[in-house]
């Protein structure tokens, strides 16, 4: 045994790396199948839609048991009305119906163009406590043609028939009175059913113009 130990030792150098001359041929003669190695953290592109005076965008395919966690960003969304906030809800029925029971917490920072006022606050008026309502993501955004408001949404494992449907979002925009208006919101969807659909929407108006993309994370 001790001779094995020896031999076994010489093939490794100094800093902890086996040499070639350790691995041959005889010494994975009896393997017969490798495990496929797969990349965990990748994000695949499920999905992308880019409104054009849209009352609504719905990602109603491509939500299922495929993987444990989505993450949708939003670029550049644009609203056709001022002062008004972007908002989300989810559907168990493939979107025949958005209106699953939500509670959520909301968390905003607020900093004007003319450095005259700060703000860091829970947020009441945009939280919701058993909801089936359209949940507010971002806070009021404004419609001046360079205004929008762009983030990330998070969904996590929404097939599970188990657990409640946790959720997380980050959201920058301008605000309407030429204010940066940074937005953190969580929460759940509580239902034990599978979620398969997603749709987003501001309070009031249309999506005058943005980009939605879809990411499973493997």
């Amino acid at each position: 045994m001790g001779s094995i130990t020896r031999s076994f030792a010489n093939n490794i150098t100094t800093s902890g790396v086996l040499l070639p001359a350790s691995l041959t041929n005889n010494s994975i003669a009896n393997v017969t199948a490798y495990n496929a190695a797969v990349a965990t953290g990748n994000m695949v592109l499920l999905s992308s839609q880019t409104a054009s005076a849209s009352a609504s965008i719905s990602f109603t395919t491509g939500i299922d048991s495929t993987y444990k966690e989505y993450q949708f960003y939003f670029i550049n969304i644009h609203p056709a009305s001022n002062d008004i906030t972007f908002q989300f809800n989810l559907s168990t029925d493939s979107g025949s119906n958005y209106n699953v029971t939500k509670t959520s917490t909301y968390f905003r920072t607020r900093h004007t163009e003319s450095d005259s006022s700060t703000d860091f606050a829970y947020t009441t008026a945009h939280d919701v406590a058993q909801s089936t309502g359209f949940a507010d993501l971002s806070d009021s955004t404004a419609n001046d043609n360079d205004a929008s408001t762009s983030g990330s949404f998070t969904l996590f494992n929404p097939s599970s028939t188990t657990y409640v449907k946790h959720f997380i979002s980050v959201f920058q925009g301008y605000h309407s009175v030429s204010t940066s208006g940074n937005t953190y919101c969580a929460g759940y969807g509580n239902t034990t059913s599978a979620i398969n659909a997603v749709q987003f929407k501001f309070s009031s108006g249309n999506i005058d113009d943005g980009t939605i993309l879809m990411y499973g994370i493997v």
